[in-house]
């Protein structure tokens, strides 16, 4: 199945950003190819999320939720349709342009916190920074701003050891934000958490969402879906349900 042909115009959108949208999908299908069968796992998905949103998307095992997460974070592409991420039409991009989308447009935020164990944590979140050659007075100041919004300013000499779990992943939500991405995309960020550093992390999700950050949040617990203001279920490749919760 080919990929869609960008039109004139589609490349970048200024209506979307003049409407406040920064995702938006049209007919997005991702077929896999499995040997000799093929495995339909996106099957015409349409979605469309505002700035300042905060999405929960939500689907059992199979139902096509983290092939979904994977697009939006463009970290895969769509076999056909279309993707707008804050304007600019990159289900088109090849890989180098993606790289750069991920590192400006998304902060990812992983249940494994994925942080560097011998580097501090102010260190850990200067390293999107480093990558796309932010100046180094520039970066470190960034860096400690990032770990002054989640509480962090104390800590940012202590290496991932020194931290508590729940520590750690406030470091990654800081190194999510460094970058003051479109948006924060978070995959399941409470599941190596217990019960109570994980109501932590979704306070601060809340914080942040209530400062205006864009949150699309990943997960399959119910508890913790109720926390954002909207829930997306994707069930077969398709949306089941979109539905505001507050």
């Amino acid at each position: 199945m080919a990929v869609a042909t960008t039109t004139v115009g589609e490349s970048y959108r200024k209506d979307l950003v003049d409407q406040g949208v920064v995702i938006k999908t049209e007919k997005l299908v991702k077929v896999y190819d499995m040997g000799a069968t093929q495995v339909q796992a996106l099957r015409g998905v349409d979605i469309e999320i505002h700035k300042g949103e905060y999405v929960a998307i939500m689907g059992p095992s199979g139902s096509g939720k983290s092939t979904l997460m994977n697009v939006l974070g463009c970290l895969d592409t769509p076999t056909s349709g279309k993707y707008w991420l804050a304007g600019r039409l990159v289900s088109e991009l090849n890989d180098d342009e993606l790289a750069h989308i991920r590192n400006k447009e998304i902060g990812f935020v992983f249940q494994t916190f994925n942080l560097l164990a011998r580097a501090t944590a102010l260190h850990n979140v200067e390293l999107p920074l480093i990558y796309n050659g932010t100046p180094p007075d520039n970066r470190i100041e960034r860096a400690k701003e990032a770990l002054r919004m989640v509480d962090l300013a104390e800590r940012m000499y202590h290496r991932p050891n020194e931290l508590s779990g729940g520590q750690r992943q406030r470091v990654a939500v800081a190194r999510a934000l460094v970058n003051r991405p479109a948006m924060l995309l978070a995959d399941e960020p409470t599941g190596n958490l217990d019960t109570q550093t994980g109501e932590e992390i979704m306070a601060l999700f809340a914080r942040l969402h209530s400062e205006g950050h864009t949150i699309i949040l990943v997960t399959h617990e119910p508890d913790i879906a109720a926390h954002a203001e909207r829930v997306i279920r994707v069930r077969d490749g398709h949306i089941e349900s979109d539905e505001k919760i507050k």
